[in-house]
């Protein structure tokens, strides 16, 4: 026999978990799943209780071979994929390809991938849990009949390549209604009026709001009410009638789960959700450290959870203690309150060890890794220290028969902030003024009273960031399922980003259309939120999933039959541009491709020409005069070019400015080191670096 077989999803993993258990295990990996449902077809036999049929996956038989080699050789099989639904359903197919019982304890699992979770979790192997495996099957199901049934009826009626899911149709929809929130917006007037104001002997102005007279606030809601009220205090004084003083506490955001990592790495690092899956994941599997070997730097990255354990609270403690003092260690640990949807499966995105700091290993991570690691560590360390601690001061200030009101805010204690401080998405909105000591009866000098027009703001569109979170607070998806159906609803063109900000493009509109008029239970939020409760309720063994499958497909059925005679076909209107195709003189459109958009000839088939779309940079190519255009590589690195590069080859990362090289005439670039920036001449062998101002 050749001893322990462990049989984990990847080698990065299969690496760190050999070091823990030594000479008498074998690690392998299975690279992910090994069986799935066959694309070619539906591959749910739902005559048959909806039976799934699953296919060996093209190009893993080879590995499914050498799988049961070694495990026909092995004393005892141990299956180590990931502790979530996916990871479950992946052992349960391994075991039956192995040939594994049931009632075998084959399954071992574990938080973190650190020496001690890991020996532990050999200790007590459990069954296979099929609870989890059913509620990973009725999702693989359900999305497979919704996607299967819906999706030819759109190719049928609107065009090929289009697909319909459980969670992309909500998610586009809910960027289409925002859009449409955005359109039909009609903004209304109202007025602010800021009082710049000074002690009598004082230096450092401060501003003060108008806020109303003695019976309350008053609105401002247009200009003739804002005129009256100043031409009433023109003359008056300015006396302060009210100062409170008061010590306000401000507490720490909870450690990271899978959402608000996501959120506050698109905020603060700009990933995209895919990006932050991904190098989180790498992170949990484990990364090369020097001197340390491979290490897994962080806890399990898909759960909703806030909870910690008491072994990393209690290490923690002491951490913050030894490094910040006694201070900064609140008097009780901090217990986090998870949200009623949540599953409590997992604990918390933390650092698997505390001790292991960002900065002394930076040069083991890539950056990705490194200012990821960083966010992670910053985020679980502050959730463990003590409150921070405000000396607030709120002063009311009488002009005649008005109020203005000034509130300022000084920080006493830092406490958690000297290590992080919460992202924000409102991030115009502003913050406290610092106002200096002042009495009541104390009379102030008026420097310039400011009247302002506003007008109210449509609500923002989406960013990655902000779907994520209105679909964990309506209960759409799990935290698997984020990045996933992101990266669905871009590809598939029905959502389209600009800089940061996510809006629906002609196509995700129409498709959302038919979706709202047709199916509308697939698309409606709290439909949807009600079948990823009952999904969950399976994990739990308190629904059978097949049940759930005829529940639904029962109305379903009909709904599709009332489809496929309702909906007419639908023309997507076509984008002209104002690119001639050189070929038959027609102006180009824009068409859309499995690498997004590009320009194509309205003449097809009788014409083929087609080209990319290419966004010009503003400036001239400094080696031929052609114009520079803004392209990206197959990983989606923007750099610029020469529209005539085939012919000029010129090429920069750096991006133009619209400044002139006053030694050579081309244009300047700007070129990003770290937080150092340069300005610096684009022409090859021109040495001119713009000085500092």
């Amino acid at each position: 026999m050749a001893g322990n077989l462990v049989i984990v999803e990847s080698p990065a993993k299969a690496k760190t978990i050999g070091k823990f258990l030594g000479k008498g295990y074998k690690i392998t990996a299975s690279m992910g799943h090994v069986r799935d449902l066959p694309k070619s077809q539906m591959g749910v036999d739902i005559d048959n209780n909806f039976e799934p049929k699953y296919i060996t996956i093209r190009g893993k038989g080879d590995l499914i071979a050498k799988l049961k080699k070694e495990a026909k050789n092995a004393e005892k099989i141990y299956l180590a994929t990931d502790p979530d639904r996916e990871g479950e359903a992946i052992s349960w197919h391994l075991a039956n390809i192995l040939n594994i019982s049931e009632d075998d304890r084959c399954r071992i699992t574990f938080n973190e991938i650190t020496k001690n979770a890991v020996k532990n979790a050999i200790k007590a192997p459990r069954k296979i849990d099929l609870n989890l495996v059913d509620a990973q099957q009725a999702r693989r199901v359900l999305d497979r009949i919704v996607g299967y049934k819906i999706s030819p009826l759109l190719w049928k009626k609107v065009k090929k390549g289009l697909s319909a899911g459980r969670v992309q149709s909500v998610a586009t929809r809910l960027i289409s209604d925002r859009e449409d929130e955005i359109e039909n917006f009609n903004p209304e007037e109202y007025w602010t009026i800021d009082a710049k104001l000074n002690q009598i002997k004082g230096k450092t102005p401060f501003n003060a709001k108008f806020h109303g007279n003695v019976e309350g606030k008053i609105e401002l809601k247009d200009e003739a009410r804002v005129n009256e009220i100043i031409k009433s205090i023109d003359g008056k004084k300015y006396v302060v009638t009210k100062v409170k003083k008061s010590e306000k506490k401000r507490t720490p955001a909870p450690p990271f789960i899978t959402s608000t990592m996501q959120q506050e790495a698109s905020r603060k690092l700009g990933f995209t959700t895919k990006k932050t899956m991904m190098v989180a994941q790498q992170l949990y599997e484990g990364v090369d450290i020097k001197g340390h070997g491979a290490m897994g730097l962080v806890t399990y990255i898909r759960t909703d959870s806030t909870r910690v354990s008491n072994e990393a609270q209690n290490e923690t403690r002491e951490y913050i203690k030894e490094k910040y003092g006694e201070k900064f260690v609140p008097q009780e640990t901090r217990i986090y309150k998870n949200k009623s949807a949540s599953q409590d499966a997992h604990e918390s995105i933390r650092p698997t060890y505390v001790s292991m700091e960002p900065d002394q290993i930076k040069d083991s991570l890539s950056n990705e890794q490194y200012k990821l690691y960083k966010l992670i560590w910053e985020r679980f360390v502050a959730s463990q220290m003590s409150s921070a601690v405000y000396d607030t001061l709120s002063v009311d200030i009488n002009a005649g028969d008005y109020i203005f009101k000034s509130t300022g805010s000084k920080v006493k204690f830092p406490g958690f902030m000297s290590v992080y401080i919460e992202g924000r998405d409102d991030e115009g909105e502003n913050s406290e003024t610092n106002i200096p000591v002042l009495e009541e009866g104390e009379e102030l000098d008026l420097k310039k009273l400011d009247p302002k027009q506003h007008f109210t703001q449509p609500p923002p569109r989406y960013t990655e960031a902000t779907l994520v979170k209105a679909l964990e607070e309506k209960g759409i998806g799990r935290p698997s399922t984020y990045a996933p159906t992101i990266t669905t609803i871009l590809a598939r063109g029905y959502v389209e980003k600009d800089k940061k900000f996510l809006f629906p493009t002609e196509l995700g509109k129409i498709v959302t259309d038919i979706m709202k008029n047709n199916f509308k239970d697939i698309v409606d939020v709290q439909f949807t939120a009600q079948m990823e409760n009952k999904l969950d309720a399976v994990e739990v063994g308190g629904k059978r999933w097949v049940e759930i499958m005829k529940e639904f497909y029962k109305d379903f059925a009909v709904v599709l039959n009332e489809a496929e005679e309702s909906i007419g076909q639908v023309e997507i209107p076509v984008e002209v541009s104002d690119v001639i195709c050189e070929k038959c003189g027609k102006n180009m459109v824009v068409k859309m491709g499995r690498f997004g958009k590009f320009l194509a000839c309205p003449g097809f088939p009788e014409c083929w020409n087609s080209k990319p779309i290419v966004e010009e940079a503003g400036v001239n190519c400094p080696k031929c005069g052609g114009k520079v255009v803004i392209r990206k590589t197959k990983k989606g690195r923007k750099y610029f070019s020469c529209e005539n590069r085939a012919d000029c080859g010129f090429m920069t990362w750096d991006k133009p400015t619209d400044e002139k090289c006053p030694k050579c005439d081309s244009f300047l670039v700007s070129h990003a080191s770290g937080k150092k920036e340069t300005i610096k001449c684009s022409k090859e062998g021109c040495d001119y670096v713009k000085p500092k101002e």
